[in-house]
C-alpha cells in the first residue's frame, strides 16, 4: 500500500502535469515562523463570542478529480452548492475525447458548450486554479482572456518572483483577482510570510488563496496563518485534517479534525472576509465517494453559523459596502464607510429605511454603538407605507436607543409604550448587539444577550395603530451625538 506522503507527492506531480509549474524553494528560517504578536492575538481572541456569518461555498473540482468536469458539476449541484472552482486538466465530459480538458486553451465553441452545461445545472465558475499563468505577457493574457470569457473573478496561482509586475498590470486592466496559493513544503509559498512579503505594495486585487489543509501539513495553525494574512485573503481552500504533519494524517469532514473549523470561520468573520469557502477534499480513500464526509462537513458549517438563514440588509460586494436598497426620508443622513460597513448618523431627524421589501414576522439583529450617553436613535419596525411625512411614527413601533432616558424612553424600550426590564446596554463607545423579534403581535428584545422586552403589542403611547407588515428603518436624530450601526441581518419567520 502506498504511503500517504508518496500519495501527496504523486498528487503534486499530477497538478504539475496539468500545466502548473510549482516553484520549489525552501523558505528562509525567518519566514517559517508565525510572529509572537500574531500568536498572542489569536490566544486573546474569544472566538466563541463571534457571531459567525454565512459564507458562499464553492467546490474545488479537484474533489472530483476521478470524474469529468460535467460529472463534478452534477455532483456539486446535488450537494446544494451553486459555485465551483475549476482546475486545469480535468476531462470535460465522457462524450468528448479524453484530450479535451478544462483549461485556458479551450476554443470558443468548447467554452460555449461548458457555459450551456453551467446554465443547465445552475452553477457558476467563480475561480480557476491552481494554474501556471506563464512567464510572458502573452501567456498570462491567455489565462486572463479565458477567465474573462468564462466570467471567472479569481485566478489561483503560485507566481515566480519575476511574475508580479506583469500580473499587477493585467489585474488592473482586466479587473480580475490573483490569489496566491500555498502548497506544502517544498513549494515556494508553503509559509504565509513568503506570500505576505510579495503583497506589501501591490494592487489589492492580488492576495492569497489560503489552504488550511496544506498549512496543517507544515505543522502550522490555520487560525494563526489567517490572522497573519488579514486583509490579503481573496479565496480560502477550506480543509479539516485528522492531525498536523503528513504521517498518518488525512482529510476528514469539517469539524471532526484538528483544524478548529469553527475558529477558522469565526476568524474570517472577524476579518469581514467576503470571499468563498472553497471545499477541497483530498482523502484518497474516499475519492470515488466523498459525499458522506462532504455532507457531514456542510452540516457542521451550518450548525456553527450564527446567521444561517438570515439576509444581510447592508451588503458587501467585491470588497465594498453600498447602500443599495436603502432610502432616506427627512433631514440628515447616514454616512457609510464603504470599507467597514459602518453607518454613522448625521443631522436629523430622519429615517434610513430598507425599501426593497416589507417584512411580516421576522428576527432582526444589529450591532450599534453610541458616541455618548445622550445619543438618541431607534429602530423602526413595520413602517406601513413609503414614508413621505412624519406620520409613520404613529403607525409603527420604535425600539429606543437612548441611554440617558428613563422607563419607556430608555435604550431597549418600545418607545413610549413598554419599558425594558433591565438597563442591559454597554457604555458609550462600546458596540452593543440588539436582537428584535416581531412575530404576530409579540415583540421581544434582547440586548447583549439579555432579554429586556417580551410584550404583546398594542396601540399605546404615540402609536395609534400598527401594521401586520412593513419596512425596517434606522433613525438619525442629530449631529451632536451620532449613532453607529453595522452587521444588519434579518430572518423572516414563515
Amino acid at each position: 500500500m502506498l504511503s500517504k506522503e508518496f500519495r501527496r507527492t504523486f498528487i503534486l506531480s499530477l497538478i504539475m502535469s496539468f500545466g502548473l509549474t510549482v516553484a520549489f524553494a525552501q523558505a528562509p528560517p525567518e519566514e517559517k515562523v508565525i510572529p509572537d504578536s500574531i500568536k498572542k492575538a489569536v490566544r486573546e481572541t474569544n472566538y466563541n463570542e463571534i457571531r459567525i456569518k454565512p459564507f458562499p461555498i464553492a467546490m474545488q473540482s479537484w474533489t472530483y478529480r476521478r470524474y469529468t468536469f460535467f460529472e463534478a458539476l452534477d455532483r456539486t449541484k446535488a450537494l446544494g452548492l451553486s459555485y465551483i472552482q475549476a482546475y486545469p486538466g480535468q476531462r470535460i465530459s465522457k462524450e468528448l475525447p479524453a484530450s479535451v480538458v478544462f483549461d485556458h486553451q479551450l476554443g470558443d465553441e468548447q467554452i460555449e458548450m461548458i457555459k450551456e452545461k453551467l446554465r443547465a445545472v445552475g452553477i457558476k465558475v467563480v475561480s480557476y486554479g491552481v494554474v501556471d499563468t506563464g512567464r510572458t505577457e502573452n501567456q498570462m493574457r491567455q489565462v486572463f482572456d479565458f477567465a474573462r470569457k468564462m466570467g471567472i473573478r479569481t485566478i489561483v496561482t503560485e507566481p515566480q518572483d519575476g511574475d508580479y509586475p506583469l500580473l499587477e498590470k493585467l489585474v488592473k486592466e482586466y479587473d480580475i483577482q490573483i490569489a496566491i496559493h500555498n502548497h506544502p513544503e517544498p513549494a515556494k509559498y508553503a509559509y504565509p510570510l513568503t506570500a505576505l512579503k510579495h503583497l506589501k505594495n501591490v494592487d489589492s486585487r492580488i492576495g492569497v488563496c489560503a489552504d488550511t489543509g496544506h498549512w496543517m501539513r507544515c505543522g502550522l495553525d490555520p487560525v494563526e496563518c489567517l490572522r497573519l494574512l488579514e486583509g490579503k485573503i481573496i479565496d480560502v481552500h477550506i480543509k479539516d485534517r485528522s492531525s498536523f504533519g503528513t504521517k498518518g494524517a488525512e482529510d476528514v469532514a469539517f469539524g471532526s479534525g484538528k483544524a478548529r473549523i469553527k475558529d477558522i470561520l469565526a476568524e474570517l468573520t472577524r476579518q469581514d472576509y467576503d470571499g468563498y469557502l472553497t471545499i477541497e477534499y483530498e482523502n484518497e480513500k474516499n475519492v470515488l465517494k466523498p459525499e458522506p464526509d462532504l455532507k457531514k462537513g456542510l452540516a457542521y458549517i451550518k450548525s456553527v453559523t450564527y446567521y444561517d438563514g438570515y439576509e444581510q440588509l447592508l451588503k458587501k460586494e467585491n470588497g465594498w459596502y453600498e447602500k443599495h436598497g436603502w432610502n432616506h426620508y427627512g433631514p440628515g443622513y447616514f454616512e457609510l464607510d464603504n470599507k467597514t460597513g459602518i453607518l454613522k448618523s448625521q443631522g436629523g431627524m430622519g429615517l434610513f429605511w430598507y425599501s426593497r421589501k416589507k417584512f411580516k414576522d421576522f428576527i432582526l439583529e444589529v450591532d450599534y454603538k453610541c458616541s455618548d450617553s445622550e445619543t438618541n436613535s431607534g429602530i423602526f419596525l413595520r413602517v406601513p407605507d413609503v414614508p413621505t411625512s412624519d406620520d409613520y411614527i404613529y403607525h409603527s413601533f420604535e425600539i429606543q436607543i437612548y441611554d440617558a432616558g428613563q422607563g419607556i424612553h430608555q435604550t431597549g424600550a418600545v418607545y413610549d409604550a413598554q419599558a425594558p426590564s433591565a438597563a442591559a446596554f454597554k457604555p458609550a463607545g462600546h458596540w452593543n448587539h440588539m436582537k428584535i423579534s416581531f412575530i404576530g403581535e409579540q415583540i421581544k428584545v434582547e440586548l447583549n444577550d439579555q432579554e429586556v422586552i417580551d410584550w404583546r403589542a398594542e396601540a399605546r403611547g404615540k402609536v395609534k395603530d400598527f401594521a401586520r407588515e412593513g419596512y425596517i428603518g434606522l433613525q438619525n436624530h442629530d449631529s451632536r451625538s451620532p449613532v453607529y450601526f453595522k452587521n444588519i441581518y434579518i430572518k423572516e419567520v414563515k
